[in-house]
């Protein structure tokens, strides 16, 4: 071989081990895709944690789950979210599939909900009708800290009911989610108020805007927003858009009565229920199909620290989830009018706060009992006994495809094992086991049969298992 050759394929292989290990190779063909994440076994931890509390509070709240596809067709979200927002001129993937039709992954999971309360005539069901979604939503954006093109979120809607009570137990709900979890979090609020209020409104922002030159200092997105969306001023992230709209007027000063009142009794509940928030003039959200109450859920100031994402005062734009009310939508798509209220948040941000956190991981309560076996007989009864415990209520555990005691006893350690039961040869001929404590490593023989008192005993059980103990 050349030695030319020889050198540029020496320099391919001097990559540090830690690089090597830990960047995905974007030379590879089969590397996952830009924005995407694979989730790892220890990882899984964390997102089980956060699914786990989603099914609680959503059950304890009265909302039922349900389940939507991935693929939607591409008007569905242009009708409902808007045709002019960023999710469909920009992020959403969109294609024409091999029928000839139009489609989308789903950017959001609001537009889908909507569609199947309208499509299964959920309008007949007892109202209001409350659902709760948890699975993938896919947006080409530029990848960012705690969010990627693949994301999952945990969401919370409510059809037919219009009163302020519906607004404030979602935004309660979300509350609840993260300071249960040890985040400590503020609710960001504005209200939109109803169609009719916000011409007004933003007829008078767009004066505003035309005042001594400020439309020429707009970034690039917010001169498009202007004429197409000109709410989506007051959202701009940009230093140059936000130093501006510091003196825009506030859309609260042109609401009506009734959304004025809608709002006013939302804030007195959650002063109620001690939830703090903040009154945000300039939270709009993304999407054309809000009215009235939306709101945001941010990390609280005083959680707030330096790292390498910034200083606190930029940090205070992440939102950790977000909704609002959406009173002309179900119409909108063609259904019945129907009140509707919801919100989501994203599973990726909130492990992501868990871990700045070093927030710890609750063990499991429930002790752990291990079977280990040596020998080919002792394993075939072991692991019919196994079954017998598994099925009897016991937190069982094996390792049965090693043949080395030593093996598996390390992977009893490694998951926390309480206590190992180890079958050997002479104890299958004696009709006894080994019972071992994993903690001090002292151990015990005892009588098979009498497997169920003594792990009562020790684990302090007053209800017998059953195990079957024939030789």
């Amino acid at each position: 071989m050349p030695k030319k050759e020889m050198s540029k394929n020496n320099n391919k292989t001097n990559i540090p081990k830690e690089e090597a290990d830990h960047k995905p190779r974007r030379d590879n063909k089969h590397a996952r895709l830009k924005g995407m994440k694979d989730i790892l076994f220890d990882e899984y931890r964390y997102y089980n944690l956060l699914i786990n509390k989603a099914n609680d509070l959503a059950g304890s709240y009265g909302f039922n789950r349900i389940e939507t596809p991935v693929l939607e067709r591409f008007k569905l979200y242009e009708r409902s979210t808007g045709k002019d927002t960023d999710i469909v001129l920009k992020e959403m993937y969109d294609f024409i599939d091999k029928s000839g039709d139009k489609i989308a992954l789903r950017p959001e999971a609001t537009p889908s909900l909507v569609r199947a309360y309208i499509e299964h005539g959920m309008f007949n069901m007892p109202q209001p009708v409350k659902m709760y979604w948890l699975g993938p939503l896919f947006r080409h954006e530029k990848p960012q800290s705690g969010r990627y093109r693949q994301h999952t979120q945990f969401d919370l809607e409510i059809f037919g009911d219009p009163s302020p009570v519906a607004d404030t137990q979602l935004i309660l709900i979300a509350y609840n989610f993260f300071s249960e979890l040890q985040i400590n979090v503020q609710v960001q609020i504005n209200s939109l108020g109803d169609p009719e209020d916000r011409e007004e409104y933003i007829a008078r922002l767009m004066e505003f805007y035309k005042e001594r030159g400020k439309r020429s200092k707009l970034c690039n997105d917010c001169k498009r927003r202007f004429s197409k969306n000109p709410l989506r001023l007051l959202d701009c992230k940009e230093p140059d858009c936000i130093a501006i709209r510091e003196d825009a007027p506030q859309i609260v000063d042109f609401l009506a009565d009734n959304a004025r009142d809608h709002f006013i009794k939302v804030l007195e509940y959650l002063d109620d229920l001690e939830v703090p928030y903040n009154l945000n003039p300039f939270l709009v959200r993304g999407l054309d199909y809000y009215n009235r109450t939306v709101f945001e859920i941010t990390p609280a100031i005083d959680d707030l620290e330096n790292n390498e994402n910034g200083p606190a005062v930029q940090k205070r734009q992440i939102s950790l989830g977000g909704g609002g009310r959406y009173d002309g939508l179900v119409e909108k798509m063609g259904g019945r009018p129907t009140p509707a209220c919801g919100f989501g948040l994203g599973l990726e941000r909130v492990v992501q706060k868990i871990k700045e956190k070093n927030i710890p991981l609750h063990k499991d309560k429930e002790p752990i009992i291990f079977l280990a076996q040596l020998g080919d007989q002792a394993r075939r009864k072991i692991m019919v006994m196994f079954e017998e415990m598994r099925r009897g209520g016991y937190k069982v555990r094996q390792a049965f495809t090693k043949d080395s005691l030593k093996a598996q006893l390390e992977e009893a350690n490694r998951i926390g094992a309480k206590y190992s039961l180890i079958l050997g040869q002479k104890e299958l001929l004696d009709g006894t086991i080994i019972i071992r404590d994993m903690e001090s490593g002292t151990q015990e023989v005892i009588d098979m049969k009498k497997i169920n008192p003594e792990l009562a005993r020790r684990l302090g059980e007053k209800e017998e298992i059953i195990i079957n103990n024939k030789q």
